[in-house]
């Protein structure tokens, strides 16, 4: 085992089940970089256990998780030059600067880390609760299954508060549809539990103070399966996926993704790769509501 200081590792039923708790509750677990390399190691030494045979993915907390970290202490430290500056900050692009740095960092810490998770040699369960917002939805995507609480809520809120097209790792319209994709990224609103449920991208939905033991319970039973035989059936179904075009619309949709970001890069003349609110855009600072997605709101 290795220590961890942003998430937690832990085995349970006698080393069958790997449970990865993101463990920042006070950022409402924001993605920083140490949190997402940690979660990839994390990931691996599960992967390399041959006694697990399902990994359960969680976050501590009101949330499972608030997506980017987009300002906290440890964002700021982590990309600031000196001492304290995470190390992933000086390779894969980091030092290059402009379009190349934002290209070959995103690509490695947000996109392809995220399809190798998808593609983990476990079953994976995500296990959410409180608010699923915009890269956390990443984090639920690339997981084989997801379970969610009863107050559950899942949103994409970047097109609305910074004027970008979506997260990098783009899987709208196959988990929401086409539609429904196109109307939650133009709104911000949300799909509850019950709604995540009803279009099958959630599997199961718990009572907040059960989650935890009714994904364990959930866990037991796949993890009876022959591995072989979960691996294979994991294998048919994404490679099904990925002959309908899956992962060649994921990286299409990761090049249209920086050229959102390169347009914000140039307006705001280099300053922010983002919008802000004198593009028209939410003031994300002040965390607007979110609304649901009521079929006779307008």
């Amino acid at each position: 085992m290795q220590d961890f200081d942003y998430i937690r590792y832990d085995v349970v039923d006698q080393g069958l089940i790997a449970v990865i708790t993101l463990d920042r509750p006070k950022q409402r677990n924001a993605q920083n970089r140490g949190m997402l390399v940690e979660l990839g190691a994390a990931f691996e030494l599960a992967e390399s256990d041959d006694a697990i045979r399902v990994v359960i993915l969680r976050g501590e907390g009101p949330s499972f998780s608030a997506g980017h970290d987009l300002g906290s202490a440890d964002d700021v430290r982590e990309r600031s030059s000196g001492p304290d500056q995470h190390p992933t900050y000086q390779c894969n692009g980091g030092t290059r600067g402009g379009v190349e740095s934002r290209h070959r960092q995103e690509w490695h810490y947000f996109f392809e880390n995220t399809k190798r998770w998808r593609n983990l040699r476990k079953i994976t369960i995500a296990e959410v609760h409180g608010t699923v917002l915009s890269a956390a939805l990443m984090l639920a995507w690339c997981c084989d299954l997801i379970v969610a609480a009863e107050d559950a809520v899942f949103a994409d809120v970047v097109g609305t508060r910074l004027g970008m097209c979506g997260v990098e790792y783009f899987g709208h319209p196959w988990e929401f549809g086409p539609r429904k994709a196109k109307e939650l990224l133009l709104t911000g609103d949300s799909l509850d539990a019950h709604d995540a449920h009803a279009i099958g991208m959630v599997s199961k939905v718990f009572p907040n103070d059960e989650l935890f033991s009714c994904t364990v319970d959930f866990a037991r039973r796949i993890a009876k399966l022959p591995t072989l035989t979960a691996l294979f059936i994991k294998e048919s179904v994404n490679q099904s996926v990925d002959a309908m075009g899956f992962c060649t619309a994921l990286d299409a949709c990761f090049s249209i993704h920086q050229l959102n970001h390169a347009h914000w890069a140039e307006v705001t003349g280099g300053k922010l790769s983002y919008g802000t609110v004198d593009n028209g855009l939410e003031d994300w600072r002040i965390a607007p509501e979110i609304l649901p997605a009521a079929k006779q709101r307008p």
